[in-house]
């Protein structure tokens, strides 16, 4: 990337442009400065605040070296891990290793479990209302030709259905998509 207009640059974006073209980046886009300076500009401030804490739990009047270098050192400590020692990865490998793998006694191909103990398997809960028995209008007519006291052979299945289900509540059905009924 090569502008003209360098002259009017921060003396700051002057600095981020030399670093990346000291690491061979000489492609890049403008606004890859910009950022570069808002992580540097976050990084100062929040080393500088850290700072600040552990100066005033000191009890110091202000900010020394020491408080940054703390300040820093703790920023590194929580941002960047080390990897452990190649001796440590080695012991663990070996004793991760020393376990033989189980033999497989499935045929060619990739064993899969059973349809009904997947979690992908498409399963639905549908809620299903009960309709509202209604029970018929009764007329001056209906009253005249119908036995006052009904026997309970004509009312039994309404009783029955009430007695199952409380009005009003849901039924839950539960069942696979790809399940074949019953014939």
């Amino acid at each position: 990337m090569a502008e003209g207009g360098e002259e009017d640059l921060p003396r700051d974006a002057k600095i981020v442009k030399t670093l990346l073209k000291s690491m061979g980046v000489d492609d890049y886009e403008p606004r890859v400065v910009h950022q570069f300076l808002e992580l540097w500009y976050r990084y100062v401030v929040d080393v500088l605040t850290d700072a600040q804490v552990y100066s005033e739990h000191a009890g110091k009047a202000s900010i020394d070296s020491d408080d940054i270098k703390l300040a820093i050192q703790s920023k590194v400590n929580f941002s960047f891990s080390q990897p452990p020692p190649r001796e440590v990865l080695l012991e663990l490998a070996r004793n991760r290793n020393k376990i033989p793998l189980p033999k497989s006694i499935a045929g060619p191909g990739v064993p899969l479990p059973p349809d009904q103990d997947t979690l992908i398997n498409p399963n639905y809960q549908l809620a299903i209302a009960k309709k509202q028995i209604s029970q018929p209008e009764e007329t001056e007519e209906d009253e005249e030709s119908t036995d006052p006291n009904p026997g309970p052979s004509q009312n039994s299945s309404l009783s029955h259905e009430k007695a199952d289900v409380p009005q009003g509540t849901p039924q839950r059905v539960s069942f696979p998509l790809g399940a074949k009924r019953p014939r």
